[in-house]
């Protein structure tokens, strides 16, 4: 277009040449004749109170260890002068945080790590034992004894339990180690499950379970749901009639668990395991028991047909595969 606008203008003229063709003078003269590219320009130099790079990125590395990584700027400039450390004002955090595009809500930025959903299957006693610590309530306002249960996942019989006036892994190992003695747990033979607690995480456990080859899982942090046969346990313990608001002293606490325990057992008809004890399921007697029922129910219904609809009634199945997060079953493809 400007070739065209050039030849036209040397034969009437410029005004006339870009009226008729509908370009600005401006434009064509600024083709005519670029403008010069300008210069590049001196960086600007640092002004001296300015931190030099290496002082710069360890004042970041602070912002972004895990100690700081989700404080204010002002308040772990506080924390570093209280220490005795000065880097930067809180001002140069900030605008290091601004130019890194870090300026937000800190709390959302530290990276918390990824736990794995537990996925256990029990066919069998002992093979996975469930264990956890709850309080029960002592003689005074905010004074508690501590209940350790190991509980089998598979029968729910309660191989172990013990009360003590404080939690600590000295008691926990020896606990653990007297409840696998008494069930004569092999190597390799079984898992024992917990929540997230300090007992359960501590090295004196971690090294007791590697010595007696028993693999160790973990729940979720904040998840009831991977460890749900202590915490069913417990609210049958907590929900009996006769569970005190309170306990005078340790050896009450002791003696209303001995009795509970003894009771839920060997009495108590656990509707998880078809409605018999946990101690039948675990010593493998309730076969024999519900072939028993299977008879009763064989003669009831012979003697009287009429009183039952199309076939002999069953007693409920016995468990023969108990999980901690079941697997989701897969889904098919379409059309499949």
């Amino acid at each position: 277009m400007m070739i065209i606008t050039q030849t036209l203008a040397n034969e009437v003229s410029v005004q006339p040449a870009c009226k008729a063709l509908a370009v600005s003078r401006a434009g064509y003269y600024r083709a005519r004749k670029p403008l010069p590219f300008p210069k590049n320009k001196s960086k600007r130099p640092a002004p001296p109170r300015a931190l030099p790079e290496n002082e710069k990125q360890a004042v970041l590395d602070i912002l972004h260890s895990e100690r700081f990584v989700d404080m204010a700027p002002q308040e772990i400039y506080s924390t570093l002068l209280d220490e005795g450390l000065y880097y930067c004002s809180s001002r140069t955090m900030y605008r290091f945080l601004h130019e890194n595009k870090e300026v937000r809500e800190r709390r959302n930025q530290r990276q918390h790590p990824q736990y794995q959903k537990p996925e256990l299957l029990a066919t069998m006693p002992n093979q996975i034992w469930s264990w956890d610590i709850t309080k029960l309530k002592g003689p005074r306002k905010w004074s508690y004894f501590n209940l350790y249960v190991i509980i089998d996942i598979f029968s729910r019989y309660v191989v172990g339990w013990l009360v003590a006036d404080r939690e600590s892994a000295k008691l926990a190992t020896k606990f653990i180690q007297e409840s696998c003695s008494k069930q004569c747990v092999q190597k390799d033979q079984l898992t024992l499950h917990a929540d997230r607690g300090p007992s359960m995480r501590s090295k004196a456990v971690a090294f007791l379970l590697a010595d007696l080859g028993v693999t160790k899982t973990h729940s979720r942090p904040y998840t009831s749901d991977d460890n749900p046969f202590s915490e069913s346990q417990f609210k049958t313990l907590k929900y009996r009639p006769e569970f005190p608001n309170r306990f005078g002293c340790i050896q009450d606490a002791r003696a209303y668990c001995q009795t509970f325990f003894d009771w839920y057992n060997k009495e108590h008809r656990h509707s998880g395991i078809g409605f018999f004890t946990p101690e039948a399921v675990h010593y493998g007697k309730a076969k024999e028991m519900r072939a028993q029922r299977q008879k009763v129910l064989h003669g009831a219904y012979k003697a009287n047909p009429e009183r039952f609809v199309g076939k002999v009634p069953q007693p409920a199945p016995l468990p023969e595969a108990v999980w901690i997060n079941p697997p989701k079953p897969e889904k098919h493809e379409k059309g499949q």
